[in-house]
């Protein structure tokens, strides 16, 4: 789930995605309101902006990141994790960037870095670099799943826009600190939804037993999050019964 708008969210869900942050620097007043609309008990995953990630590479962005972090600062007790979002063009060559980006960064707080390069993935020397690089510095590698929203019937708009925008990568379940972050892409077919879903039962019971992973389910037509989160939920209670009851999200409520 990602976050665009923010309704009484604390009475349905305890994190969400803050995907608006890669598009643009939320105005002051807009922090403040998610300040006012959140509880000290609810975590923000904020990802760093574009002009950062994409446009900067990572690179001479010392003056975007402080204002960054000091636009959010107010989040600042409320922050899960923030995260890097990396464009496809960013691979192995550019890995001495990410590095120094991350040593650069404060250590008050978790961070991801999400790849999609084809050479992340092909368990080879980058990927060894990559994950190896991560491990070494606490930082977690976000993990994307976006076989339900792929392997979907093109029948709706919304599932044809997911599959258009959506990468295709392989998903490499991969832990290389203590918040692990998957983010499932649904589709509008549940018992599809179900099955694809079943791998991350048995992974997410056994990180749990020493970190604390973050689950973000998305579906390309927001509307039909909570009938996901409702059918997703029965069996993730069962293989970890810490994650609690559903989140009692109202069908009418458009939280993202």
């Amino acid at each position: 789930m990602k976050i665009s708008q923010l309704v009484n969210v604390t009475l349905h869900v305890n994190c969400v995605e803050g995907n608006t942050t890669l598009y643009a620097l939320p105005k002051a007043d807009i922090v403040a309101r998610w300040y006012a609309q959140t509880s000290d008990s609810f975590r923000f995953c904020f990802k760093f902006p574009a002009t950062i990630s994409h446009q900067a590479r990572l690179r001479q962005c010392g003056d975007l990141t402080e204002e960054f972090f000091s636009r959010m600062a107010p989040l600042a007790e409320r922050i899960g994790q923030y995260w890097l979002q990396l464009p496809a063009s960013f691979g192995p060559q550019d890995l001495p960037a990410l590095w120094a980006f991350l040593d650069g960064l404060p250590e008050a707080f978790s961070y991801g870095v999400e790849v999609r390069h084809p050479e992340f993935f092909a368990k080879g020397e980058a990927e060894t670099q990559l994950n190896r690089g991560l491990h070494t510095r606490g930082v977690n590698r976000v993990i994307l799943d976006s076989r339900p929203v792929h392997s979907a019937l093109p029948r709706s708009e919304a599932v044809i826009e997911a599959q258009r925008k959506k990468p295709v990568v392989p998903v490499h379940a991969v832990v290389t600190a203590l918040n692990p972050m998957v983010r499932f892409i649904g589709s509008d077919d549940m018992t599809q939804n179900s099955a694809l879903f079943a791998v991350w039962l048995e992974k997410l019971a056994q990180w749990e037993q020493n970190t604390t992973p973050y689950l973000f389910l998305h579906t390309p037509d927001i509307a039909e999050a909570p009938v996901l989160v409702d059918t997703l939920w029965p069996a993730l209670q069962r293989a970890v019964p810490s994650v609690g009851p559903a989140p009692s999200i109202p069908q009418q409520t458009s939280l993202f």
